[in-house]
């Protein structure tokens, strides 16, 4: 049976979204920031994970952005092949994120490549569509930051580089960051696919709620290995040293080719700011 959804609805929770979690820290990430605050030890680091969270309090009591970059619009649809939406699904999100980004006064970044002119609405977003079984509805949006997205990197490596080479090559995106992505980090990693497809896989992962480790055995073992040696890099939150560089690793993987071994990171900073929205 066939459900219906008016895409005025979705334009009105698109709009509400963006404004969301651009006044406020998803609560996974706030739980995930206080945590590093108790096990602390260098001042300044400690000193910078008190301030994210007292920045997160104001921008929420005011309704303030988190950060004078807003972000551009990064929304990932997954629509049930048995879902009829009564109106235009790319129009409706287009006009929710305008919306968002005009009424709520939030930094419009969205500008044209070579013109560096700005389009003056944050528009347009990046839009990825996906078709599932059902006739659900669910729409992942994203503000994100062109500071940590200058900061990603994509590397098709031999086969023969393995597991260790991924893992070097992640380390080393996130040491030649340095302090300049801001972190305490949220790190994305795609793996396979192919090389249009790989750094996808990596955006899509920083979607995905901290402490959540992953349902497959050698990704969830290699996440945990890949944090831990990116927190002995000691550049720490605001790279002032520490134990917290980065907060997570999230990785997504699916099959390539057999010459091929693509491997992406896309890192988040800590005002990683990201919603499910469900209809």
């Amino acid at each position: 049976m066939t459900r219906n959804i008016k895409a005025e609805l979705i334009e009105r929770r698109i709009s509400a979204g963006f404004k969301r979690i651009n006044f406020s820290l998803p609560s996974d990430l706030k739980k995930a920031i206080e945590g590093a605050l108790k096990k602390e030890s260098v001042f300044l680091a400690k000193f910078t994970l008190e301030n994210i969270l007292k920045n997160n309090r104001i921008s929420g009591k005011n309704r303030l952005p988190l950060c004078q970059d807003c972000g551009l619009a990064v929304i990932y649809v997954e629509i049930g092949e048995d879902m009829k939406i009564r109106g235009s699904l790319t129009a409706a999100i287009n006009r929710g994120v305008e919306e968002a980004y005009s009424s709520a006064f939030l930094r419009k970044s969205v500008c044209g490549p070579l013109t560096r002119k700005n389009t003056k609405n944050n528009l347009p977003p990046v839009i990825h569509y996906n078709f599932v079984k059902g006739d659900s509805l669910k729409i992942h949006i994203m503000s994100k930051g062109g500071g940590s997205d200058n900061k990603s990197r994509l590397k098709m490596l031999n086969p023969s580089d393995g597991l260790e080479g991924i893992i070097d090559f992640v380390c080393e995106t996130v040491k030649k960051a340095g302090s300049s992505a801001c972190p305490p980090y949220i790190v994305g990693v795609g793996i396979g696919g192919s090389f249009d497809t790989v750094s996808f896989l990596a955006k899509k992962a920083l979607f995905r709620k901290i402490g959540t480790g992953n349902r497959d055995k050698i990704l969830n073992k290699t996440e945990r290995d890949i944090l831990e040696r990116i927190n002995r890099l000691n550049i720490g939150a605001g790279g002032f040293g520490g134990m917290t560089t980065a907060l997570a690793v999230h990785i997504n993987s699916e099959p390539c080719h057999i010459a091929s071994l693509p491997v992406a990171v896309n890192i988040n900073c800590h005002s990683a700011r990201s919603l499910l929205l469900k209809f």
